[in-house]
C-alpha cells in the first residue's frame, strides 16, 4: 500500500529536495524566515508526520497536530520548549481530520487554549470517527467487508487493528474557526490562500502563499509516496480518485518553483513533475487493474491482484479501499461493469 511500504530517508529522485537536515523529534530547524520545520513519530508503518511552526510573535501557529501518545506529547513538549523559544502556541491549524493529524489536536488546544482551525467537513469527520471508535463495528462495515468478497474472519480482523488503533485519535477540539477555499489565513507574516481539495479526504486543506511560493501541501501532494484514495463503507460508492485527478489540475496552476512543504517525506522544489509522477502513477495502476479482470471479480480478489504484498502482510482493509477507489473510476468511465450475486457480493468485469 502506498503509505505502509513507504521510505523515510532520501529517495533517489529528480525533485529537489530540500538540503535543511531532516529533523528528530523535538527539532525545528528553520526553512524560511518565520517558518520552521517539526517531524513527530508515529506508531505505524509510515513512522512520522511533518508539522510547520509559523512565528506569530509572542507565540507560534501550528500547522497539524500529530496523534495522541506520550512520546508526541514529549516531542511537542521539546520542541515548544527548545528551539520555539518556550513562547506557546497561538492557534493549531489542520489540514485534515486524519488520526495521523488530528489526533493530538484536542489536547494542544486545551493545553495552551488556543483556537483551532479547520474545514467544516474534516472536523465533524474526526468527531465521527472518535465517536465511532469507542463503540463496536457497525452493520454497515460489515456488510461493506461482505459485499466485496471478505470472509468473517477478515471481519474480525479488521475490528481487531481498529481497536488497536483507536487510542491514537484523541478527542477533537469543540470548537473551530471555519477554513474556506479561497479565503486567506495569515500565518507567521505572510497571507496564505487555502486550496480545499478531496479525493484523500473530502475536504483537504491546502495552503499557498502567493508572496513567497511556499505550498503547504498536507498528504495531497507528496514528495515519493502517494495518499491513500479509497472507497470506505461511510461511503461505499465513491468515486474519490475523480475527485483526486480533478486535484491535480487546480495545483498544476501553481508555478513550478514553488516550495512544496508535504506532510510526510522532504521539502521540495518540482512540484510540476511530481503532479504528474502522481497522475501517471493512478493511471498506470488504472490500466493494470483493468488488465487483471480477465474474469469477474470481488474487490477483494482484484485488491490481491494489484497489491499481492500488502494482502500478504495483512494490509487487506487499505488494499480493498484503494482498489474500489479504481474500480469505481474505471466504472466511472464506462469500461467496467458490476453485477451483484445471488449472496449479495459484487463482482466488477470489463464491459
Amino acid at each position: 500500500m502506498p503509505q505502509s511500504t513507504s521510505r523515510t530517508d532520501r529517495p533517489p529522485s529528480p525533485l529537489d529536495f530540500t538540503t535543511v537536515a531532516t529533523p528528530k523529534p523535538g527539532e525545528a530547524p528553520e526553512l524560511a524566515p518565520g517558518l520552521r520545520w517539526g517531524r513527530l513519530p508515529l506508531p505505524f508503518a509510515l513512522n512520522h508526520v511533518n508539522v510547520w511552526l509559523l512565528d506569530d510573535a509572542p507565540g507560534w501557529t501550528a500547522v497539524d497536530a500529530g496523534v495522541e501518545s506520550p512520546e508526541m506529547r514529549a516531542a511537542w513538549d521539546t520542541m515548544l520548549g527548545g528551539p520555539l523559544g518556550g513562547a506557546g502556541l497561538n492557534r493549531l491549524v489542520a489540514t485534515h481530520g486524519h488520526t495521523d493529524h488530528i489526533g493530538l489536536a484536542g489536547h494542544l488546544v486545551e493545553t495552551h487554549d488556543v483556537p483551532f482551525a479547520s474545514t467544516l467537513v474534516e472536523w465533524l469527520w474526526a468527531r465521527l470517527r472518535y465517536a465511532d471508535a469507542r463503540e463496536p463495528p457497525k452493520a454497515h462495515v460489515a456488510r461493506y467487508m461482505a459485499r466485496n468478497g471478505c470472509d468473517e474472519a477478515m471481519v474480525k480482523r479488521f475490528a481487531a487493528d481498529r481497536s488497536g488503533f483507536a487510542p491514537a485519535l484523541g478527542p477533537p477540539p469543540r470548537q473551530i474557526e471555519r477554513l474556506v477555499d479561497g479565503t486567506e489565513i495569515a500565518m507567521g507574516g505572510r497571507r496564505w490562500r487555502t486550496i480545499t481539495a478531496g479525493g484523500h479526504t473530502e475536504e483537504h486543506a491546502s495552503f499557498y502563499s502567493e508572496a513567497d511560493r511556499i505550498l503547504i501541501a498536507g498528504d495531497q501532494v507528496l514528495s515519493h509516496i502517494t495518499p491513500v484514495i479509497g472507497v470506505f463503507p461511510g461511503e461505499p460508492d465513491a468515486d474519490p480518485l475523480a475527485d483526486y485527478l480533478a486535484s491535480l489540475d487546480r495545483f498544476m496552476a501553481l508555478p513550478d518553483d514553488t516550495f512544496v512543504l508535504p506532510s510526510h517525506g522532504l521539502p521540495f522544489h518540482g512540484l510540476h513533475l511530481r503532479l504528474k509522477a502522481l497522475r501517471e502513477h493512478h493511471v498506470q495502476r488504472l490500466d493494470r487493474l483493468h488488465q487483471a479482470l480477465e474474469r469477474p471479480m470481488t474487490a477483494y480478489e482484484a485488491a490481491a491482484a494489484l497489491f499481492p504484498r500488502a494482502i500478504g502482510e495483512g494490509h487487506a482493509f487499505l488494499a480493498i479501499a484503494e482498489t474500489l477507489a479504481h474500480l469505481h473510476r474505471l466504472r466511472g468511465d464506462g469500461t467496467v461493469q458490476v453485477e451483484t450475486d445471488g449472496r449479495g457480493v459484487r463482482l466488477f468485469s470489463r464491459r
